[in-house]
């Protein structure tokens, strides 16, 4: 298989088209996030429905991401790389032209297919094609570019948003797409693994999506149907015996998706279950972060895209340096004091209440999203290196890959039950607030009151209110979902905290095998993004590295 020098024509367009596809994802991916309240007011989405449009991508992309490196392999990686690049530019124009957030979450589902096979196809593609002594300049080039152009995305986002233009962070993809299909098209040759004939794991692949699906419906439609709803029960029992289901075709398959006798490895047990926590724990943070910002203190979702830069900028500054004083020191100190570290930021947001905009931002939330950035930026790169290195060379691809793939289902679990406790804990801080109220209701004023608990933040005073009442009936809105931020918040923190526990105790003192400072170049950017459902996208590249170096 032929590669070519970085400088030459082929090298240079090959390295445009992995950086403006991947860049594609990331900015929609970030500016989704923070236009997720003119959304849910556009479309007239409850709570259960703006997590169910983050989910439905979700659970597809950690259903089918390790497959897409598979399918490069067996039909060619630039034509599996084209392929999803369509099926995602197809998926956000349906996700732009949605009539309602029904449709809305059957498009992201489209997107998540195309996401599937175009995340791990980028470097997989870049890594294949570029000389092997140049691919680590590569790649880092790729990552810093990504990472700049990312920035942008929560800024992005918050300006349409604020237009009235949501919808452009669906559209904006689409010139991005065709462009890089033309570059593909016309310049970039074909790249495929010799002999490479994995077979596809489909049963595996169905069952994980519809464990999580199962598992995502019961957890989200809790609150509307009641904690003792029989169908809710048989959901949730539904997702879990799907996925013991797909454990036990993992331990038959002879060749998996995600192959089982990994997790024998302590570290790598250890590592992908810190990984769990931390990035459920930074989704289900960063989230409500944006919703409390935009619903509740008065920030405008230009000024929410904002508040999030300081946290890349640490991510790109300080990621690979911590990168380098791991190899130095090992990676256990980082993967404890990290999410240590993160933890402590979000509990500090946690404690943030009402505030006077954004005047106050400075004193009120800059401090736990430094204290959250300097956490993740020194965790990123020791925790890609541990996962690799955890395992032998003949592995460490499909080691990422798994390690990718669980970043991914700790957003699904954290959009689903987060999403599902929410609605609970607002209602039931709604229900005590109007119990005290010095202005009384009636028992049907109250009733009409709590149905709104379904909208979390974007709750409005129902009709028929006196304007007096009316605002009251606000005031109560706006104190009972800072009552739910902080809740959500203590909890993401608990799960962090939770994850610099597993660090000390699973994670060997010794120091890693492979470079984290290199580690930190295909990581840090992504994780910068400030995704809550793709804050980890970044080690799709590891994966696609491995797998393109790894022959079966």
């Amino acid at each position: 298989m032929a590669t070519f020098p970085l400088k030459s024509t082929t090298g240079r367009w090959v390295l445009s088209a992995t950086i403006l596809a991947s860049a594609m994802a990331f900015i929609d991916s970030t500016a989704l996030n923070v236009v997720l309240p003119a959304l849910q007011r556009a479309l007239n989405a409850s709570g259960a429905d703006l997590f169910w449009v983050l989910n439905a991508y979700l659970l597809v992309l950690a259903a089918l991401i390790l497959v897409g490196g598979s399918l490069g392999d067996r039909l060619g990686r630039k034509r599996v790389y084209m392929i999803g690049i369509f099926i995602f530019i197809v998926g956000s124009t349906a996700c732009g032209l949605a009539p309602d957030v029904h449709f809305l979450v059957g498009f992201r589902v489209l997107q998540g297919l195309g996401g599937a096979l175009m995340i791990p196809g980028s470097l997989s593609l870049l890594s294949s094609s570029i000389d092997a002594g140049e691919r680590g300049k590569a790649i880092g080039t790729w990552s810093a570019v990504t990472t700049v152009v990312t920035m942008g995305g929560p800024v992005l986002g918050g300006a349409l948003a604020d237009a009235g233009l949501w919808r452009g962070i669906f559209f904006i993809n689409v010139p991005i797409g065709l462009a890089t299909l033309l570059i593909l098209a016309r310049k970039v040759p074909e790249s495929r693994e010799a002999g490479a004939a994995r077979e596809l794991d489909v049963p595996g692949v169905l069952a994980i999506a519809l464990g999580l699906a199962a598992l995502s419906f019961g957890f989200l439609r809790m609150p509307a149907l009641g904690a003792g709803n029989f169908a809710i029960w048989g959901s949730l029992v539904l997702g879990v015996v799907l996925l013991g289901v797909f454990v036990w075709i993992e331990g038959r398959r002879r060749d998996p998706m995600m192959p089982l006798f990994l997790f024998a490895n302590r570290t790598f047990s250890g590592v992908n279950a810190l990984t769990f926590f931390l990035y459920a724990g930074l989704g289900a943070g960063m989230l409500f972060l944006s919703l409390d910002l935009v619903q509740v203190q008065g920030y405008s979702q230009l000024q929410s895209g904002l508040t999030f830069l300081p946290f890349t900028v640490l991510m790109i500054g300080i990621a690979r340096w911590a990168g380098t004083l791991a190899d130095k020191h090992g990676a256990k100190l980082f993967l404890v004091a990290g999410p240590a570290m993160a933890g402590l930021g979000l509990l500090i947001l946690s404690f943030v209440g009402q505030t006077q905009g954004p005047r106050e931002y400075w004193t009120s939330f800059l401090p736990g999203v430094l204290g959250l950035g300097l956490g993740m930026a020194f965790t990123v790169a020791p925790l890609t290196t541990t996962v690799m290195s955890s395992v032998s060379d003949e592995h460490s691809g499909v080691a990422s890959g798994v390690n990718n793939a669980m970043t991914r289902i700790a957003g699904v679990f954290a959009n689903a039950i987060f999403g599902a406790l929410a609605v609970l804990f607002f209602a039931g801080a709604l229900q005590g607030r109007l119990d005290r109220m010095e202005l009384p209701l009636s028992p049907q004023q109250k009733q009409a009151v709590l149905v709104q608990a379904a909208n979390l933040g974007n709750a409005e005073a129902p009709a028929g209110l006196s304007a007096t009442a009316a605002a009251a009936v606000g005031k109560v809105y706006k104190e009972s979902f800072i009552t739910v931020y902080g809740d959500i918040l203590r909890l993401s923190a608990g799960l962090a905290l939770l994850g610099a526990v597993i660090g000390l105790f699973f994670v060997r003192g010794k120091r890693a095998g492979n470079s984290a400072g290199d580690a930190a170049a295909g990581s840090a950017g992504d994780t910068a993004t400030g995704s809550a459902g793709d804050a980890a996208t970044g080690s799709a590249g590891d994966t696609a590295t491995g797998q393109d170096t790894t022959k079966r």
